[in-house]
Parts: C-alpha cells; structure tokens; sequence
C-alpha cells in the first residue's frame, strides 16, 4: 500500500532527541527550541518566531494579539482548515467567508474589498498547498482600511511570493509542523511576528501570562504573572526531533518539488486532453511541493478514481469540507457573496500521495493508475 502521507524522517531524529534528554531540559526554551526559532528566523526574515504546541495555537495566539473581541469580523476563505476560524470564533469574532480563485485555490483578492464593514477587524488568507496568495493586493486593501492580516501559512514553509516569505507580510503568520507536513514534530507549530512591537506581549502571551522568558534571558530577577495567557510552548523533545529536519531542510524541499514536478511531467498529457486538471503556480510565486492535487470532473468522477487508486493499493483523498456549509460555519459565520467556485472546486479537488520519502518509482506507478483510469 502506497499511504497517502509519511512523516518526515532524516533517520537522526532519535540522535537529537537523546542530546535534549541528557541536557536535563525537556520542558521547552531549551537549546533546540532555540536553533529551530533561529532557523525559521534566518529562513524567513521575520522579527522574531516563537515555536508553539501547533499551528491553531499559534493562530490563538495572533488572535489573541490583535485584540480580536466579541462581535468583531473576520473575513477568510472557506475552503480552509477549521483551526483558521476557531482562533477568531473563540474571541467571539463572526466569520465572513468570501470565495476562492479557481486557478489556486487560495481566497480571490478581488473579492474582500465588497465584504468589509465598519464590524470588520481583520483579513486570514490561507496560502494554499504552500501557494502564496496575491499578498500585495491583500497588504494594500489592510492598510487603506487599517485592518489586521493573520496568514494561516500552515502548508507555506520554504515558500515565497515576489521573494518574500510566506508568513511574513501580514501582522502575523503560522506555521504547521504537524505530521502532514513538509517538516514535523508530531504536533507543532511556530508564530511568526513582523512587527517586534508585539514580541514581549507574544512571549508573556505563550508562558502562561507571565514575564518567564525575561527572567530566563536574565532580565529580571523573578518572573510574575503580568497578563492573561496559556501554555503554548512545545516539549524540547519535540524541537530536538523538529530541528533534525531543518539541518536538512533544502534537501528534504528539492525531493518534494522532483517528486511535484514528476507528477506534472506524467500526467500532463491527460490535462492536454482535457481529461483533469493539474496545479497552477503563479509567476509571482514559487512554491514547496506540499501537496500535488488534481481535479477532475466532478465528485462522482473523483469518488471512482479514489476506488481505482485504493484498488491498487494507493490511498488518495479529498480535502476540505467548506466550512461555510458545514454546522459550526452557519453558526458563527455567513458567505459573502456568491459561491461560484468554493464548493464546486472542492468536490472535484484529488490528493495524491505526497511525502518525502515517496520514491521515484511509485509516482511513475501512482500516474500509471491514474491514466489506467482514463484509459490512457
């Protein structure tokens, strides 16, 4: 059976995670979780990033951060992960979904500008599948209405748009580093901080309320409870695992794109025959392989194809479901606008098997089956 997902695994995960148990400090802040803050960092050019418990308390966090209150919007893309909209809903923000580009998938700029209101309090583009979304236009439309930009980056490591990272244009990003991703720690996640006004709100906002972080730093003698907060910190056991990947990290990126692009090169003949159709990436943007997805006609079309594939031991699946047209999006969210695109994109959207240690040969055999299936 070819799985749709393996986590990452440079087969010196072990190694790091014994150095972080015989340093004595396991709890978190230790000496990986500081190298892998220093690498995304460096990576991306952001003032500062604190590693989280995950990538949805990372977007709590930047919640938490924009002073996001009841009865406040937030305008997103519905075709996203829930952890997007719950960050807002638990401040008692409405969500206002707008819908997305056909071509990548990613909420449709052009559109957000007609959904705000005087309510409105801050825009969440998703970057989709590691894509990054016209970030200018979204900047622009911010700024003019001095709105917060949270980007839910969670598939967006080693990705950029016009050459600057994704993660790194609004107030604040997050990133993922759960199983399913390009780098992982099992759970985690890390918030990215453009601005270093909100660095020490960030950190006594991560260590439960308190000044901790100062103290360990030897800024103060003590540390206090200062403000409201939670435990966001990860486990030093799960950095030292997470920073093995990072020392590797353009290698593990080139595999992911070779085995993209064998993808593409395999199955673009049945997009030339007008049979799917394969990814788009803008010129502006230049992407990580997180995910290789094609569309086919309809859901029906893509129910069979999941059966053929399972038939011959491949394990692809579909993806969101809108939140929109789900229980909890009618509850504390509204569309805005008319759904031309989002819920019929969805249904026809495919994963194939995507991970590092996917071999050559099973793409050839995975683009084997599904042109077997078109009868090509």
């Amino acid at each position: 059976m070819i799985r749709f997902n393996v986590p990452p695994c440079t087969g010196r995960e072990i190694e790091n995670v014994k150095k972080a148990v015989e340093s004595m400090h396991i709890c978190g802040d230790g000496e990986f979780t500081a190298k892998c803050s220093a690498f995304l960092e460096k990576n991306t050019g952001t003032a500062k990033c604190l590693l989280t418990t995950s990538c949805t308390h990372a977007l709590d966090m930047a919640a938490l951060l924009c002073d996001i209150r009841e009865g406040d919007e937030v305008i997103m893309p519905s075709y996203t992960f829930v952890s997007t909209a719950n960050a807002f809903v638990l401040r008692g923000a409405r969500i206002v979904f707008v819908d997305i580009r056909p071509d990548t998938m990613n909420m449709d700029e052009n559109l957000i500008e007609a959904a705000i209101t005087e309510k409105t309090r801050a825009i969440a583009p998703v970057h989709y599948a590691g894509v990054g979304c016209e970030m200018d236009r979204i900047m622009e439309i911010a700024r003019r209405h001095q709105l917060f930009v949270v980007e839910d980056a969670a598939q967006g490591i080693m990705s950029t748009y016009k050459g600057k990272a994704l993660g790194t244009f609004g107030q604040f990003g997050a990133f993922s580093f759960h199983e399913t991703k390009n780098y992982s720690m099992g759970e985690g996640g890390a918030l990215l901080i453009r601005d270093s006004r909100y660095v020490e709100k960030a950190e006594i906002l991560r260590e439960k309320g308190t000044d901790r972080s100062k103290f360990f730093r030897g800024q103060v003698d003590k540390y206090r409870w200062q403000s409201f907060g939670s435990s966001y910190l990860p486990s030093e056991l799960n950095a030292a695992y997470l920073y093995t990947q990072f020392e590797e990290a353009e290698k593990i990126n080139q595999v992911r794109l070779e085995r993209w692009d064998q993808y593409y090169r395999l199955l673009a003949p049945l997009s030339e025959a007008g049979k799917i159709e394969l990814p788009h990436i803008p010129e502006d943007c230049v992407h990580n392989g997180h995910m290789f997805y094609i569309k086919t006609r309809d859901m029906e079309e893509r129910t069979a194809l999941i059966r053929h594939l399972k038939e011959s031991d491949i394990l692809a699946v579909f993806h969101y479901v809108p939140l929109h047209s789900a229980p909890a999006g009618m509850k504390f969210g509204r569309f805005h606008g008319e759904d031309r695109y989002t819920t019929r994109e969805s249904e026809r959207l495919l994963r194939l098997p995507m991970f590092y240690q996917l071999k050559e040969e099973e793409v050839d055999y995975i683009a084997g089956k599904v042109k077997e299936f078109y009868g090509m």
